[in-house]
């Protein structure tokens, strides 16, 4: 797979070089790492300096004769979108371009596991947007779970960092990651068998940090270090694989393979864009996951010198729609979640926004464009289509619920869902599509509304985000560990 966008960056680091975070790509070497990571960690841990923007991107020109041809054939296509049910665009038109397979999961629906672009397009919708390049990609109404429009959802891929969505929705509620203000000693081993190229925030062995330090390592510089640490608190990397993958599964995410906690390339570690989707619905119901997913900027406990007080440095959310780094264009009304980047998945990306009380989901993954920061550019061209398809698709699918609100069922020993298992939601009974490749049932309604908005100030001033969360389908008791 090529590597995409940035080619000097490292392996595992997010969505190319970051504003604040110089490469690192030491060399391999043999030694078998823990969680089935083949590459010895070497740690390093750069300084943050200023942010600085990428060069503004340059276009071709387009001759009238072209432009003329294209505005013939785009409406032809939009004629056929209008009386077509769905439409596959095609995608990926190099042949040597890797393929979808043909028979990928119908969890959510029998439109989601076709190949291709897919999309209902009632009279007035407005045409997808053109020029997507993602292999795999949905965009979803969170408050409904309606499924827009999708290209491959099913397709499993490496997700890279946006898988650590799943490892904060199945950590973080843990009892022993009780209170945020709990500080942890930092030991050797726990940082020892990192992936090399990784991530970080910075984390250092014998010094303390709350867990609430080390969640915004985690969602803001995707710090591989703190992932690893948090799993050591939690009880360890082999139990947070474990969980994660018996998480995923009661949420009825089942293309998900997970190997490593951080999303760290691995040949067996898989994930899909409705599965990514699946987590991110999920991880919202958690008023802390919604704070970290959402903070642009924070500072993070530094070095601590004999006879002086600790320092600390600033750290900024490698998510570019909600920070306007680089010169990618903040989103409006942009609430979270998470970005990746690792050689092999290519650029990941799953967020959620609001406009005008609609919300909606969105992730894209691996896009083939050499545009700079294509994946957030794909990603905000989605949302807007979406917000502008309002009412005027069929949908192609559903974000099924989890199995405990479906069968009443608790995710494990010791839980028991919080409410009851269907939910009416504002908008009248929830809907029901067979999830015809998992054999679980379809998903129950749910009522979700983001309050407010989103203010991004320049020069690190502040980020805020007020909204409510009304999702009792997806509120329950965790497992008590």
């Amino acid at each position: 797979m090529n590597q995409l966008h940035t080619p000097k960056a490292s392996r595992n680091q997010e969505t190319g070089r970051l504003s604040f975070m110089g490469s690192v790509s030491p060399p391999r070497s043999g030694r078998l790492a823990r969680g089935g990571l083949s590459w010895r960690y070497t740690r390093r841990v750069i300084p943050s300096v200023s942010i600085f923007a990428s060069p503004a991107c340059t276009f071709s020109t387009v001759s009238a004769l072209k432009k003329t041809a294209l505005v013939v054939t785009s409406a032809a296509l939009l004629s056929v979108f209008v009386v077509s049910p769905a439409s596959a665009v095609a995608k990926d038109a190099d042949d040597n371009a890797p393929k979808p397979p043909a028979g990928m999961s119908k969890v959510g629906g029998d439109q989601l596991g076709r190949t291709g672009t897919q999309v209902n397009l009632g009279p007035g919708a407005p045409v997808l947007p053109k020029d997507l390049t993602g292999r795999s990609w949905m965009v979803s109404d969170a408050e409904s779970g309606e499924v827009l429009a999708s290209h491959n959802p099913h397709w499993r891929l490496p997700p890279a960092s946006t898988l650590k969505m799943l490892f904060a929705d199945t950590v973080m509620p843990a009892p022993a990651l009780q209170p945020k203000t709990l500080e942890y000693t930092v030991k050797d081993e726990d940082l020892a068998d990192m992936g090399e190229g990784s991530s970080l925030v910075g984390v250092k062995e014998n010094l303390s940090y709350t867990v609430h330090d080390l969640w915004l390592g985690v969602f803001l510089r995707s710090g591989n270090d703190a992932v690893h640490v948090l799993a050591a608190m939690y009880g360890g990397v082999p139990k947070t694989v474990r969980d994660m993958q018996t998480h995923a599964e009661e949420l009825q995410a089942l293309d998900t393979t997970v190997v490593s906690p951080d999303g760290y390339d691995s040949p067996e570690q898989v994930s899909s864009a409705y599965d990514l989707t699946l987590f991110a619905r999920s991880g919202l119901q958690n008023a802390d996951f919604r704070e970290y997913c959402s903070t642009a900027t924070a500072q993070f406990p530094g070095e601590k010198k004999k006879g002086e007080k600790r320092e600390s440095f600033g750290i900024q959310n490698t998510n570019r729609l909600l920070t306007g780094a680089d010169g990618v264009t903040p989103y409006k009304g942009i609430a979270g979640v998470k970005n990746g980047y690792t050689t092999h998945a290519g650029n990941t990306f799953t967020g959620v926004a609001e406009r005008d009380g609609k919300v909606l989901l969105v992730t894209v993954m691996n896009p083939s464009s050499d545009e700079t920061h294509a994946v957030y550019k794909e990603a905000a061209s989605l949302l807007d289509w979406g917000f502008s398809a309002n009412g005027k698709v069929t949908p192609v699918g559903e974000l099924v619920p989890p199995k405990s609100a479906v069968t009443g069922e608790g995710t494990g020993k010791g839980s028991e869902p919080d409410g009851p298992a269907s939910v009416k939601g504002k908008h009248g009974p929830a809907k029901t599509t067979k999830a015809a490749a998992s054999g679980g049932s379809g998903g129950a309604g749910i009522a979700l509304g983001i309050t407010g908005g989103v203010l991004v100030l320049l020069a690190g001033a502040a980020f805020l985000v007020n909204r409510r969360w009304p999702l009792p389908d997806l509120v329950r008791r965790r497992p008590r560990r």
